[in-house]
């Protein structure tokens, strides 16, 4: 009886090896890779210049811009809150470092590193706001996006007499940030945007925090049930305001771009954005409920923004059609990634 008991069959199941099928299925990005490769095998039938190394080479600058935001705001999600203050917040940052140059008369670095310190300040505003008055992070975010959407035009209007930041190009400095924030790498005769490689940096960085880290445990944790999290440890405070501050610095990542890119900030940009980055996390796997996701599915949600965005133009469709495809990818995305969840938790 013991040796029976005892074989290969009555072998612990907590340490049983799974089959790859079952690991598949329970990866949260799942949903969003199938949706990608359809619509990437779809635009590449209906769009003929899609697959073209120039045209792809602007889907992926049109997916990183918004990817380096949806990383950063996946780990929020996962952490079961939302800031609804990233897409103003990035215009924030790129108007705070062209304000203080020009007018300061500084070395754009300079304005860079005190765009920084602000941008973060910002965000760690939202965490303690957030932390203090137990509002509902919703709540916070909305209040910091409207202060700040008021603030941004307010003073580049007082401080400019334009809606727009002064041009900072012939700065000292501009070049070399420039080929930092917003270059481009000549690959094969193909012009690839910076951004492209920050934004898998930030998909690297941001999956091994999840997967291989302490603070990674805490995220899930603090995402999924705070109240039992706190009781075995975990610093829910001090973990949510560092995830609202990780989204301010993929804010300010994003502004730089955007300054040195084109050298002057229109004051009401970034209004809407954030729905943007949401939407890419929730596509890539993210519940709205927290606990659950993946930043390489955030990224891949930003993909499929970008084949949306720009595999319309390219199959010569009226542009008025994206939000309605985006909404599909959204929704197909989304019903995906429930029924496989619940597959796999049976």
């Amino acid at each position: 009886m013991t040796q029976a008991t005892t074989g290969p069959a009555a072998a612990d199941e907590r340490v049983a090896r799974r089959d790859p099928l079952r690991r598949l299925l329970v990866r949260p990005e799942l949903g969003a890779l199938i949706g990608a490769v359809a619509l990437f095998v779809f635009f590449s039938a209906t769009a003929d210049a899609f697959l073209q190394t120039s045209s792809f080479s602007t889907v992926l600058y049109a997916s990183s811009t918004f990817g380096i935001m949806a990383v950063g705001v996946s780990l929020l999600m996962i952490g079961g809150e939302f800031d609804l203050s990233a897409g103003v917040m990035v215009t924030s940052s790129a108007l705070v470092a062209s304000l203080v140059s020009f007018q300061l008369t500084l070395n754009v670095w300079a304005g860079v590193a005190i765009s920084l310190a602000v941008t973060l300040a910002l965000g760690v505003l939202n965490g303690l706001l957030f932390v203090w008055t137990k509002l509902p992070s919703f709540i916070v975010t909305l209040a910091t996006f409207l202060m700040l959407a008021g603030a941004n035009l307010g003073v580049t209007k007082a401080v400019t007499g334009n809606v727009a930041s002064d041009s900072i190009r012939d700065m000292d400095g501009f070049a070399s940030a420039k080929d930092v924030f917003a270059s481009e790498v000549d690959m094969g005769g193909v012009n690839v945007n910076v951004t492209v490689f920050w934004w898998i940096a930030f998909t690297v960085v941001a999956t091994w925090i999840l997967l291989r880290t302490r603070a990674g445990n805490w995220i899930f944790a603090v995402g999924g049930n705070a109240d039992s999290a706190r009781a075995v440890g975990v610093p829910v405070a001090r973990t949510k305001i560092a995830l609202f501050a990780g989204v301010a610095f993929c804010a300010w990542f994003s502004g730089m771009h955007l300054l040195f890119a084109f050298a002057t900030v229109q004051s009401g940009e970034g209004v809407g954005n954030e729905f943007f980055y949401i939407i890419c996390a929730v596509i890539g796997g993210c519940l709205l409920t927290g606990g659950y996701g993946s930043a390489i599915g955030a990224a891949i949600g930003a993909f499929i923004f970008g084949m949306v965005n720009k595999g319309i133009v390219y199959a010569d469709w009226n542009p008025d059609w994206f939000r309605f495809f985006l909404g599909a990818a959204l929704l197909a995305a989304t019903v995906v990634n429930h029924l496989v969840r619940r597959r796999a938790e049976r």
